[in-house]
């Protein structure tokens, strides 16, 4: 199937540690599937959706970024252009919530001026949970985002 003609392109990109489910966002969004087998990306990876507005077709592109620190000096480059970035942790491992600040901080280097970010606590669907809805507002709320 051929892809519809768009009118404007925005950028989104996924950041965040490794194994927060930034693969499985994108691919639910995207395509409405979801894997408990994803595998590890490596470098990126990219989907896109468009959307009618008014008499404007808007596709949306995004960009999944891989989380390992190897490949920080690569992703650094992926955030040039992007409109929106998300921060994703994961809410049944701390250490993903720790390292948001990191996230952010890149963002705020590496990224346009005028990006949009908000914060996403991802597999809020598991039993154990160690942060809680109100530490990640509480924190979006110091970094001046979304949650």
């Amino acid at each position: 199937m051929a892809e519809l003609e768009f009118d404007v392109l925005y950028k989104m990109i996924l950041v965040g540690d490794s194994g927060v489910g930034k693969t499985n966002i994108l691919t639910r969004y995207t395509k409405d599937l979801f894997s408990f087998d994803s595998k590890t990306t490596l470098g990126v990876e990219l989907g896109s959706k468009i959307f009618k507005i008014k008499d404007h077709n808007i596709k949306l592109q995004i960009w999944d970024t891989a989380g390992q620190e190897r490949y920080k000096s690569i992703t650094c480059a992926y955030y040039k252009g992007a409109k929106g970035a998300a921060i994703v942790f994961d809410v049944a491992r701390r250490e993903t919530f720790n390292n948001v600040d990191k996230w952010h901080e890149d963002i705020l280097k590496c990224g346009d001026k005028d990006v949009c970010l908000i914060l996403i606590g991802n597999k809020c669907d598991l039993e154990s949970r160690f942060v809680t809805t109100e530490e990640a507002k509480e924190k979006a709320k110091l970094l001046s985002i979304k949650y």
